[in-house]
C-alpha cells in the first residue's frame, strides 16, 4: 500500500485501522464493490461502512466513485441505504423481479416438522433416503457447536466432517478438497463458512432449522 495499489480487498474493520492510521489514502479511489451488501449493513457494519466511504465521498458530487452494490437478497431498507452512496442516475439490475424469493426449479423442496430433540435422528434418515451411501449431502447448521455435534452424531451413518469458523483455513481447504473428491460423503457447515462454496454434483441439502 506504501507503494501504491490499483485494487484493495478488505473488511470494514481493517480499512478502517489502516485509515486512522494514516497508512491508507482513499481521496483518489475511482470505484468502490460492497459485496453482499444487505449483510455488510445489517451486522453492524454499516457505521463503519459509512466512516470508509465518507472518506472517499462529498455530499451531492458527480465527482465521487462509481459504486457497485451486489447482494443476493434487497430488502426495501437495502434501497434506502444505497441511496446514499449512489448517484442520482443509478441503474438497478434486478434478477429475481416482483417476486420476493426465486428457487431453482429443477430442485424438489421438502419441510420436515420435527421436535429439535430428534432432528439428528431425522437428519440421518433423510440423507439415507434421499443421497443413500454414494451421493453427496452438505447440512447447513446455525451454530459451530451444533455443526460439530451433528457431525460426531451417530444417526450420520456416511462418512461426516464439519466445517465452521473456528476451523484454520488450511484444514477448511483440506476439508473441501475431500468432498470435492468423495473421501467423505457428508459435510456439515455453518452458513458463514459455506457462503461461495462450488462443489458440483451435490444430491441433498439440509438446512437443519428455518433460517433465522
Amino acid at each position: 500500500m506504501r507503494s501504491g495499489i490499483d485494487i484493495l480487498v478488505g473488511t470494514p474493520g481493517r480499512i478502517k485501522d489502516h485509515l486512522q492510521n494514516g497508512k491508507l489514502d482513499l481521496t483518489k479511489v475511482k470505484h468502490v464493490v460492497l459485496d453482499e451488501v444487505d449483510q455488510m449493513l445489517d451486522m453492524g457494519f454499516a457505521e463503519q461502512v459509512e466512516d470508509i466511504l465518507r472518506v472517499a465521498y462529498k455530499k451531492d458530487s458527480e465527482d465521487n466513485p462509481q459504486t457497485l452494490l451486489f447482494s443476493a437478497t434487497c430488502p426495501h431498507w437495502v434501497y434506502d441505504v444505497a441511496k446514499k452512496y449512489m448517484k442520482s442516475r443509478y441503474e438497478q439490475v434486478d434478477l429475481i423481479g416482483k417476486r420476493t424469493q426465486k428457487a431453482a426449479t429443477t430442485v424438489e423442496h421438502l419441510a420436515i416438522e420435527c421436535h429439535w430433540s430428534q432432528r439428528a435422528a431425522v437428519i440421518g434418515d433423510v440423507i439415507q433416503v434421499y443421497s443413500g451411501s454414494h451421493g453427496r449431502t452438505i447440512v447447513f447448521c446455525e451454530t459451530k457447536k451444533e455443526a460439530n455435534e451433528l457431525a460426531l452424531n451417530a444417526s450420520i451413518k456416511q462418512d461426516c466432517q464439519s466445517l465452521h469458523g473456528d476451523i484454520p483455513q488450511k484444514q477448511r481447504e483440506i476439508t473441501l478438497k475431500g468432498f470435492r473428491n468423495g473421501s467423505f460423503k457428508v459435510l456439515v457447515a455453518t452458513n458463514v463458512a459455506a457462503r461461495g462454496l462450488d462443489i458440483p454434483e451435490v444430491d441433498l441439502v439440509v438446512q437443519s432449522s428455518p433460517p433465522k
